[in-house]
């Protein structure tokens, strides 16, 4: 009570005053560092100088939500679908964080309209609402701790934004496919990135391998890790369904102790 007091009266003489107004209308809290979230909507494309000088923008913050969010949404699919097999899990929590899914929610609730970014890549990257997410969510728990980016997402994002059951028959996500064939067939998955640059326009880009049982299946681009995952699971699915000399030799490789899966 007394410490949400303080943040009102620094609201009200706070130059930031519409960013303080809009996280508490999206969160239910004011913010205690308003700077976190002040830097979870600064892209790459447009960075500012922190206290010591440096060039900073919200990639760190990215990271560190990306983490949260993979936690939080792991713990509460493991609590409320008791019954459920490890394959349905995690295909299901890669449903739910893959970026055309946080895409769809940072412009439900309005992120990319705080974003600061070049309009150039405004333009060219569709998924900075996502990124701004995941920004988001590293900010919240940053200021205000686990418990709190918690609650905001299983709540704001979980359950009033995502329809698990649509999401479960949903085909979109070759990645979460990819996992459950290897799973029903015993074989290894493995994702490598194998290599990073940058386009024309200094954009980085991701080039990612995927594995099937040690035998290199496909590879693929993308201006973000996860999209690269999805591009060379598209690629190794298709590949599964028309090579059958590569199909035998995947399926050869299963064991009985079952599949691991890392990204």
């Amino acid at each position: 009570m007394f410490n949400g007091i303080i943040s009102f009266i620094k609201l009200l003489s706070s130059k930031d005053k519409g960013l303080y107004v809009f996280i508490h209308d999206l969160t239910g809290f004011y913010p205690k560092n308003i700077n976190l979230y002040k830097l979870a909507f600064v892209h790459r494309s447009m960075p500012v100088k922190d206290e010591n000088g440096n060039w900073v923008n919200n990639e760190r913050l990215e990271y560190l939500g990306d983490a949260v969010l993979d936690l939080v949404v792991a713990a509460y699919l493991y609590h409320h679908y008791p019954d459920k097999h490890e394959g349905f899990l995690t295909s299901t929590r890669a449903k739910i964080v893959q970026r055309e899914s946080l895409n769809r929610i940072g412009k439900l609730f309005h992120l990319d309209q705080h974003v600061k970014a070049s309009a150039h890549s405004s333009s060219h990257n569709s998924y900075i609402s996502g990124n701004a997410v995941e920004a988001f969510v590293g900010a919240i728990y940053l200021d205000r701790g686990y418990a709190c980016a918690q609650n905001f997402i299983e709540n704001k994002i979980i359950r009033d934004n995502i329809d698990i059951v649509s999401l479960v028959n949903t085909e979109k996500n070759f990645k979460s496919r990819l996992i459950e064939w290897t799973q029903k067939f015993h074989v290894s998955i493995e994702y490598e990135l194998v290599d990073t640059y940058n386009d024309a326009e200094n954009n980085p880009v991701f080039r990612t391998a995927v594995l099937l049982g040690g035998i290199f299946a496909a590879d693929a681009t993308g201006y973000s890790k996860k999209e690269s995952h999805q591009g060379a699971s598209k690629k190794a699915l298709e590949r599964l369904k028309t090579d059958h000399v590569f199909y035998e030799q995947v399926v050869a490789t299963a064991t009985s102790a079952g599949p691991s899966a890392m990204s």
